[in-house]
């Protein structure tokens, strides 16, 4: 798909005849841009969120099929359900995603990511996906952006649900949950099972390669009064990947067992009219056990312990100030030695929202220091301005860094890869200019931004801060009420280029320059029918650029209807016209599947 046809969608986006009919269109809360809830227009930061209407409506499979196509997102995936997933927002590493599970922050601290392909999709109630840098308010990695999943929580009358599945592949799934509390507590109680006999992830080994994942999540608390209350949550995943090696022999059987661990628990307590203050602690796992031809090979388990204070002051007059405190400290067990096994850090962090007449104001400052690496301060400051007839202008400027993995301070060089142990933060300066309106019927919204990397971690032998990067880009989102028609439409247009080294003015590797997602959505009766389609433009799957992945176009196609008051059935056609494409290279993806979902939602 070329750049200027993009552009050609983007302008042809603003002037689609909207129905003459008045369209409610609510403002979203959401809690990830600031640390406070907030309407999503009052954050001044781009913002997505994806709601569990909006999962059901999508009938994805996983996490990482919901992210795919969403504004910034590019997916890298090795092979399907189960298989390595990088999530690359807005140009930047995939390393450079602060993800977090109910406030908890998760990823391997060995590889520096997050096991979205692990998380149990019926247990999530809602993700925010903030792009843009947000270490003045979380530290490391939020270079990129911000992804916050939000899971179920429960209230109400006591009620039981279920799902059941089956589909292509040999995928079956089913999940069970009750929940309740009455009306000051909560629970919800969720288990979940997925399963696929998968397909041949790599054509050199004509082999099926599995996938299952089961899954156990408890959320419960009660509030004791308006504005004091204590929430506790559990989720836990245990799963079994098979998997083929790009680099390995072709007869080579290579599995995974992993478990994904988030426990928490938060207390909050309105201390005064104009003081709220919140006390949250927890802890995120991510362990593996690696096997080859059924012989154990490799162990690595990650622990993160982290504890947060936050005091949220009301000023008046459109003001408000947050204080907080947040300590983490990381630790490494695994068969192979590191130097150095456990590191701690603690920052400390301080945000001013303001308002005035038709502006808007936002600043926050951080500072953090860890027993590696020392000092980082971290800044970011927005200006947005009410224009008038809906319309909304704003500015940011923002700073962040992305702290070394363990695997790149002090995993045991070879002959092909040497870690560093002096490595610095990679550092980011990135500018946001921000234009969105409403409209009868919807909303939309334009974001030009860029974003400059500095001591970029690169290379093998030995890994160094040696790169620098630029990366520029637009956005462009809507959603439309056209007649009876639901739509959602979003276009990325990026160019996220290196600019030192070798390979000064090549593109960073596996991020699509252009991307492109439509939803059209319609009730008939008591029939709902829908599709998505989603477009990449070409990658490249190394810094050198001479390994060329092409673009590439998917159809899906739904449908879903009510067998009664509480029974629903879904089906759901995905890729449509089998289209053969690689998101990482010699990595198959799936070609054309057919799923069906049965669900048991009393009251819905």
């Amino acid at each position: 798909m070329q750049r200027t046809t993009l552009a050609a969608v983007i302008a042809g986006l603003f002037t689609l005849p909207v129905q003459a009919a008045e369209i409610p269109t609510l403002d979203e809360i959401v809690v990830t841009a600031t640390r406070t809830a907030r309407a999503a227009d009052e954050t001044l930061a781009a913002t997505t969120v994806i709601t569990r209407r909006d999962i059901e409506r999508t009938q994805a499979q996983s996490v990482q099929e919901l992210l795919a196509g969403q504004p910034g997102i590019t997916i890298a995936n090795n092979g399907g359900a189960g298989k390595a997933t990088s999530v690359f927002l807005r140009g930047t590493q995939s390393g450079h995603v602060l993800v977090l599970i109910d406030g908890i922050k998760v990823g391997s601290a060995t590889s520096g990511t997050a096991a979205f392909q692990d998380f149990p999709l019926d247990t999530i109630e809602r993700i925010e996906i903030v792009r843009g840098p947000l270490s003045s308010l979380y530290g490391s990695e939020a270079i990129g952006g911000v992804i916050q999943i939000f899971t179920r929580k429960g209230g109400g009358d006591t009620t039981p649900s279920a799902s059941f599945g089956l589909g292509s592949h040999g995928t079956r799934q089913a999940a069970a949950a009750l929940t309740g509390g009455g009306k000051e507590s909560w629970f919800n109680l969720r288990a979940s099972h997925f399963q696929t006999d998968g397909f041949s992830v790599q054509s050199k080994q004509p082999d099926a390669d599995g996938y299952r994942n089961t899954a156990f999540t408890l959320r419960g608390g009660h509030r004791f009064k308006p504005g004091s209350e204590l929430d506790v949550h559990l989720m836990r995943a245990d799963s079994k990947n098979e998997y083929d090696n790009a680099f390995g022999p072709v007869n080579e059987i290579n599995e995974a067992e992993s478990t994904q661990l988030v426990l928490g628990a938060s207390l909050k307590h309105r201390v005064n009219d104009f003081w709220n203050t919140r006390l949250a602690a927890g802890q995120s796992r991510d362990e593996s056990d690696a096997f080859k031809n059924g012989v154990y090979s490799s162990t690595f388990n990650t622990r993160r312990n982290t504890l947060s204070w936050q005091n949220d002051l009301d000023l008046g007059s459109r003001r408000q100030l947050t204080l907080g405190a947040d300590y983490q400290e990381d630790k490494v067990e695994s068969s192979t030695a590191y130097t150095v096994s456990s590191r701690d850090n603690t920052g400390v962090f301080a945000q001013l929202l303001a308002g005035a007449g038709a502006h808007d104001f936002k600043l926050s400052l951080r500072h953090d220091d860890n027993s590696q690496f020392g000092v980082s301060n971290t800044g970011n400051a927005a200006w947005g301005m009410n224009l008038g007839a809906g319309m909304h202008a704003s500015l940011s400027y923002g700073t962040a860094f992305k702290a070394p993995t363990f695997n790149q301070l002090y995993y045991p060089s070879s002959a092909f890869y040497q870690s560093n142990p002096n490595l610095v933060p990679e550092k980011s300066r990135s500018f946001e200019a921000a234009l969105s309106g409403r409209m009868t019927g919807g909303k939309w919204s334009l974001n030009a931004f860029e974003t400059r990397i500095y001591d970029l971690i690169a290379g093998f032998t030995p890994v160094s801060n040696i790169s620098t990067a630029r990366i520029q880009g637009l956005e462009a989102v809507a959603s439309l009420q056209l007649g009876a028609w639901d739509t959602r439409m979003n276009v990325t247009l990026q160019n996220p280029e290196q600019t030192s080294g070798a390979n000064t003015g090549k593109l960073l590797d596996r991020r699509a320059e252009q991307s492109l997602r439509l939803d059209l959505d319609r009730a008939f009766g008591t029939w709902n029918l829908g599709g998505t389609f989603r477009a990449e433009g070409r990658r490249y799957d190394n810094l050198a650029n001479t390994t060329k992945l092409s673009g590439y176009g998917l159809v899906d196609l739904r449908a879903e209807t009510r067998l009664s008051k509480d029974w629903q059935l879904q089906a759901k056609l995905e890729n449509l016209f089998d289209k053969a494409y690689e998101t990482a290279a010699t990595y198959n993806q799936p070609g054309r599947g057919i799923y069906l979902t049965l669900r048991y939602q009393p009251g819905k």
